[in-house]
């Protein structure tokens, strides 16, 4: 019970928590966000949730049981078409890191809105179980969250990244930021 406790209380463990969080409240507080506020602010925060996660010290599941999930079909599909919606005909992007491009001759297309989806639903459900406050169930969720950074949401989060990376700075000449763009190209 004690190395759990070190665990869960570790600096770098509750730096990850208030960064996912903070993540996780953003994500469903983001209908109505003008799309470059949102492109500008998830720029900002997915690269500090990935450095957050690479921090985190090993940990193992303990209990039996798998942690309780929070995150419904319906809560996921919600946020997925809120961002969506703010993201518009800048959704989808060419993923060249899926292992089945390799058997493919036609490029594989992703959205950010599933990807921001699919990593919120993963750290949402960590976060709720982390709430609850029972050091087990914590450090079970921790070494969860973890193992599915290492193997799904860690990707997902960098290629999400490059795809709005694209969203912000290579906007085509015909796009060149109309009336309902405000990004600040200016030299300072």
């Amino acid at each position: 019970m004690k190395k759990e406790s070190q665990t869960i209380f570790d600096r770098n463990v509750i730096e990850f928590v208030t960064v996912a969080a903070e993540f996780c409240k953003y994500m469903e507080q983001a209908e109505g966000v003008r799309r470059p506020d949102f492109v500008d602010t998830t720029l900002k925060i997915l690269p500090l949730l990935y450095l957050k996660a690479t921090l985190l010290p090993p940990c193992e599941p303990i209990g039996e049981e798998m942690p309780e999930e929070c995150v419904t079909e319906e809560t996921y599909e919600v946020l997925r078409m809120t961002v969506a919606g703010i993201l518009a005909e800048k959704d989808d992007y060419l993923d060249v890191f899926v292992e089945d491009m390799k058997y493919s001759d036609q490029p594989i297309t992703r959205y950010i809105s599933e990807d921001l989806a699919d990593i919120y639903q993963d750290i949402k459900n960590f976060i709720f179980v982390f709430r609850l406050g029972l050091n087990e169930t914590m450090h079970d969720a921790l070494a969860i969250c973890q193992e599915n950074f290492r193997l799904y949401w860690g990707q997902k989060l960098v290629n999400t990244l490059r795809a709005l990376h694209e969203v912000r700075y290579q906007q085509g000449e015909d796009e060149l930021y109309d009336e309902d763009t405000e990004f600040d190209l200016a030299p300072q």
